[in-house]
């Protein structure tokens, strides 16, 4: 299809400029027009057409996956896509017309000549992981993740974009019928895609571990074979750790790169909250073997997994939503002022009864502080001070627990509001569960004040666990007690 001149009239819209053209669609800046054709009000935000091109020359994958975009936009929701507007019909006059969002995409940092520094980095991608986890909690799947596809919005939140490869768990997966092919761009592409295996919300991971490589490194991580066979590869291969290229890459990154780049999608991360949390806390990722590699792994390790890919049968993936909710991110609000060694134990006791029954659940131990306990100009009660002082006590708190097989990581929150911050931590780490202490004093007032438990509950975006005290008298004085008395700081009333 040729160009289209502005002014040009369609379907109720009046066609303005032409911001992209590209292989597979053109995409214009339009308007709601007037019976006059002259334009007229808009819904309240720009708005863009996309017209996909479907020439004799194009190829079933251009079709197909045109029809697959514009069933799949007209289900998604929240922040991280674009608003849906309108569609034609596929028969007589194709096209999509969405919310048109300024910005730049991650290509673009790519291609600027002063890349961001690791830092930046993190914060890029930990918000193209929140926006990778949205779309999976609606039981959708990118699976065409790439620089040029993700939008860094003027208030730097990430907007995904093209869902012609993509798949939803309530509709049939039209490429996977119409194509007996790997479908996916080569540099980009998970190992199970590879084989057919659609739908595995840890196909996006891999293909933001090869966005965070490249940015790392400058290289892609396997290139960009152009036959299946150089594709396959990375059902076994592992690419040359980001260090070994690159000297100062820390290695809590290239622990996280290398984390999303498994072969095996069951030892990458669960799931994009997951990555997210990491690529929030670099101080608190976990360095394994990985983020210390700088060779390559062998050539015997890596014929294992070739043999063994050989002989994988490959099952379907559950519903991405599914999937998610078997590896949730469990919060747990330790108090730290006023507290009971009976509250602390029977907050452990609980967290470790929902951890046994999550294997790979993540654990967030969180408390809050009031702002004024960093505001002294004394260095011992400086910000990092007060922090560490109060990571450590929630370390110790944790310690009795069984930690082995469940990512941990612990966070002071400052503010003057300890439902609102507790709150706002859950909303923004997508978590799936609070566990905190129940109010018991008090009781008759809670009729008409909320305690802060009642305020959570009310406002929480998840389950919330409210665990009543509880701790056996004969362990009261144990001089040797795993959840003995724990040095308290008396102050105001707890949360």
């Amino acid at each position: 299809m040729k160009l289209l001149e502005p002014g040009t009239l369609m379907d109720g819209f009046v066609i303005g400029e032409c911001v992209h053209a590209g292989g597979m669609a053109h995409i214009y800046h339009v308007d709601y027009a007037n019976a006059d054709g002259s334009v007229g009000p808009g819904p309240g935000f720009p708005m863009a057409m996309k017209i996909p091109r479907m020439t004799a020359g194009d190829g079933a994958e251009n079709i197909v996956s045109f029809e697959v975009e514009h069933r799949i936009m007209q289900m998604l929701s929240g922040k991280h896509v674009p608003r849906f507007v309108a569609a034609g019909d596929l028969d007589r006059l194709p096209y999509l017309v969405m919310e048109y969002i300024p910005g730049k995409t991650l290509q673009d940092y790519l291609d600027q000549e002063e890349k961001p520094d690791f830092a930046e980095l993190a914060r890029l991608c930990k918000e193209t992981a929140k926006a990778l986890h949205s779309l999976h909690r609606q039981d959708a799947c990118h699976l065409d993740l790439k620089p040029a596809n993700v939008l860094i919005d003027q208030g730097g939140r990430a907007i995904l974009l093209d869902f012609g490869l993509s798949c939803h768990a309530h509709y049939p997966d039209l490429l996977a019928e119409e194509l007996r092919k790997a479908v996916g761009s080569p540099a980009w592409i998970a190992p199970e895609q590879v084989v057919g295996v659609r739908g595995d919300p840890r196909s996006d991971i891999f293909a933001l571990g090869v966005i965070l490589y490249e940015f790392a490194t400058g290289e892609l991580p396997f290139g960009a074979p152009q036959t299946a066979g150089g594709m396959r590869q990375r059902l076994w291969m592992d690419p040359v750790p980001p260090r070994k290229r690159r000297a100062d890459v820390p290695e809590w990154l290239q622990e996280i790169i290398l984390r999303c780049l498994e072969p095996q999608a069951e030892n990458r991360y669960p799931s994009a909250a997951h990555l997210a949390l990491d690529l929030a806390n670099p101080d608190q990722v976990k360095i394994t073997e990985r983020g210390k590699r700088m060779e390559g792994t062998g050539f015997k390790t890596h014929f294992k997994r070739w043999l063994k890919a050989a002989g994988k049968h490959y099952e379907p993936s559950p519903a991405p939503s599914k999937r998610i909710d078997e590896v949730p991110i469990l919060m747990v609000a330790v108090p730290n002022r006023d507290v009971t060694d009976a509250t602390l134990y029977s907050l452990r006791e609980a967290v470790g009864r929902s951890l046994g029954i999550r294997p790979g659940a993540r654990l967030a131990v969180v408390t809050v502080i009031s702002p004024s306990e960093t505001s002294s100009s004394d260095s011992e009660k400086s910000e990092t001070s007060v922090h560490r002082r109060h990571q450590a006590t929630l370390r110790q708190w944790a310690e009795p627990l069984n930690l082995s097989n469940h990512q941990t990581s612990y966070h002071v929150l400052e503010s003057s509001d300890v439902a609102q911050a507790i709150v706002r931590y859950a909303e923004g780490n997508h978590v799936s569960m609070i566990v905190m202490g129940a109010a018991t004093h008090g009781l008759q007032m809670q009729r008409f004040v909320a305690t802060v438990p009642i305020k959570v509950a009310m406002d929480a975006p998840c389950t919330v666990i409210l665990v009543k005290q509880s701790l056996p008298f004969e362990h009261l004085d144990a001089p040797n007690s795993t959840f003995g008395p724990l040095k308290r700081v008396v102050d105001n009333s707890p949360f």
